[in-house]
Order: structure tokens, then sequence, then C-alpha cells
């Protein structure tokens, strides 16, 4: 085998011109296609079209683009290796698995999180061009169990963004229409437990446009969004605050009132100069970049070097900030964040009443 062929995959640029045609999206063409025998017509064409449209919308759209970046971070593996993706091989992806785990070039090796969620993105892309990948297979499981019994890690959590944090948040932030905007965000996120998708996705009304992932509804006393989140649809209660400054509600009518928005997505970006709300909806990725420049200003840990301060903070703070600071029954937070479990509720808890319950004792020691 080559030297070439040798190399670990992360010394392969992103821009390398090694064929990946097995890397594209298998829900964009060839995934659904009418069968052989069958004769096209415009009818079933656009039943086609439509049934890839569902198929692409089974999963959220940050999922298909990190499934999409798997497969094709694998498919240029195999072809560094002299190896073909297709079909499923349990040996190569374990090897896979391996040199991801303890790459031998001094890049930096993947937490087994990662691994986990790389080896869910490979299974999925499988399925999507009719293979079953075998996760259970010896050569895939055994390797797996012994990088997790070798290299397993508690989970790094983002830190919580607490009640004192976003008050000294929304307060960097000027009182023109894009200030109006994120202090919405902001306050909506933190109030709602939402995610930086459930955020953006939001539309003022039912139905507004196509990709909405939810919409909105204001009465007297706060206000209703309705989520089509990962479990299904579900109904998140947005109470009215206790002033206009801190109050979510307020701040989204103010920012709905004076951007003129009655239609459409709630969340659009505005004009250079930031006086004009425009129609394009905002990235997810505008919430991670407003926490932590809101973060940076507002001097939240400031005893830290800027670099660490904004390795703390993400999307996630806004969701372990509520979890964390609301203090009522742990099932009304589990219903707001739309959590199955009560255990996965705990897991964003990042201070909690520890001892509160003491076994010991009741045990009679």
């Amino acid at each position: 085998m080559s030297k070439m062929n040798e190399k670990s995959i992360s010394d392969a640029p992103i821009g390398s011109s090694i064929n990946e045609d097995d890397a594209r999206d298998p829900t964009s063409s060839e995934a659904l296609t009418l069968p052989s025998h069958v004769a096209g017509s415009g009818t079933l064409d656009r039943l086609a079209e439509n049934a890839r449209d569902y198929a692409k919308a089974s999963t959220a759209e940050n999922t298909n683009k990190a499934y999409a970046a798997d497969w094709k971070h694998f498919a240029r593996w195999c072809r560094l290796k002299g190896a073909e993706p297709l079909p499923p091989s349990p040996e190569m992806i374990g090897l896979y698995l391996t040199d991801l785990a303890a790459p031998t070039n001094g890049s930096p090796a993947l937490s087994v999180s990662t691994l986990d969620r790389r080896l869910s993105g490979l299974a999925w892309n499988y399925a999507q061009r009719g293979f079953a990948l075998d996760r259970k297979d010896r050569h895939i499981a055994t390797v797996l169990a012994g990088i997790k019994r070798k290299h397993a890690r508690p989970p790094v959590q983002k830190e919580a963004i607490l009640p004192e944090d976003i008050l000294a948040m929304v307060a960097t932030l000027p009182y023109d229409l894009r200030g109006l905007r994120d202090r919405a965000i902001l306050l909506l996120g933190y109030a709602g437990g939402l995610r930086r998708s459930e955020i953006i996705s939001l539309d003022v009304g039912k139905d507004d446009t196509h990709d909405s992932g939810g919409w909105i509804e204001i009465l007297g006393d706060g206000a209703v969004l309705t989520l089509n989140a990962k479990a299904g649809w579900r109904e998140v209660e947005i109470g009215r605050g206790s002033s206009n400054q801190t109050c979510p509600v307020h701040a989204l009518e103010q920012w709905l009132h004076f951007a003129k928005i009655d239609f459409g997505p709630v969340f659009v970006r505005t004009s250079r100069d930031g006086k004009k709300a425009l129609e394009k909806r905002l990235n997810d990725k505008h919430v991670a970049r407003l926490i932590k420049s809101t973060v940076l200003k507002s001097g939240i840990r400031a005893e830290l070097p800027e670099k660490d301060r904004l390795a703390l903070f993400s999307g996630h703070s806004l969701r372990a900030g509520l979890t964390s600071s609301a203090e009522v029954d742990e099932r009304y937070v589990q219903k707001q964040l739309g959590h199955a479990s009560a255990e996965m509720t705990r897991r964003y808890q990042r201070r909690r009443d520890r001892f509160r319950v003491n076994l010991t004792k009741a045990a009679g020691l």
C-alpha cells in the first residue's frame, strides 16, 4: 500500500479531488426512484419528487448535514486506504473507529460520544442506500467497547447561564432594531428552555412558511409556542415576567411591533445599518454567536481567558440555565424542555439541591 494510502484521513485537504461519488446525499436523487419496470409519467415523477422531500424531512436539517459530513469523511478515508465504502464492511468500520480514536499522525483523537455519532451517521447513510449495518457485529461492537473502556471520559457540559447572567447579557444590547431582536431571542430562549433551532424556526402564524418549525400565540398572561420537536408536536408556555425589562413576552412584542412583522419568520435578518427587518430567516448559528458575544461583553467569568470563556457557553447554556435555576417541581421543567424522561432533564442541571433526600439516614445509618 502506498504512503498516501497509509496516511490518516485528517491529512487529506477538505478540497481534495478524491472521487466521492459514494458520498453524495442519498436523499437528493438516488435514494428514492421509480422502479425500473414502471414507465415514468408526470404524475409519478412528481410523486417521486415529493417522496424525496418527505424522506429528507424525516430528520432535522442539522442532522442531515452532520450525517452527510460523516459519510463524506468515511468515504474519503476509505479511498485513502485503498478500500471502497460500499458495500458495508464491519472490519473496515472497526479500523476506521480505531483510526479516529487513536490517530497515529498527531491529529486529535475524537471523543467516544463523537464516535457514537459518526457510527449512527454511517448506519443511517447505509440504510438510505439499501444496506443494513450491523452495529453488533464483533468487528464493530468489540472495538467500540474497548475504545469506551480505555478512553471514555465524563461528558463535557456547557456552563449554565444563570438569572443574573442573562440579565447582564441583555443589558449589553442596544435598543435599536437589532438589539430588540437579540434581546427577544435571549429572553425567549432562556424562559422557554428552547434549542437554537427551535428559536429561529418559529413563525408568527401556523403554516406561514414551508420551513416553519412552529408558531406563536401571544395571550394576556404570556405566549404559547407550538413546536415541531424531535418527539412530535408540543406546546411551550412562556409566562410574562415581573417587569418589562426582563419579560420575554414583552421583548417579543417589542421586536414584532417595531420590525413590522405580522407574517412569516419571527426572527429575521436586519439591514446592514440595523434599521430595517429583512425577510430572510436567521440561521441558528446566530444564536450561538449572540450568546458568546454577550457573555464577553457582560463580563461573565471574567477571571478566565477569553478563549476559555467562549468555550464554556453555547446554545445549550440557555436550556441548562432554565433547568438549573427554576425552583419548581422537576416535572414542569421536564415538560418545558420536552424531555421524555426526568433523567434527561437532570443532565441539564448544573446546580441542584444534592442530598436533600438522604438515603443513608433513611436506611438507619
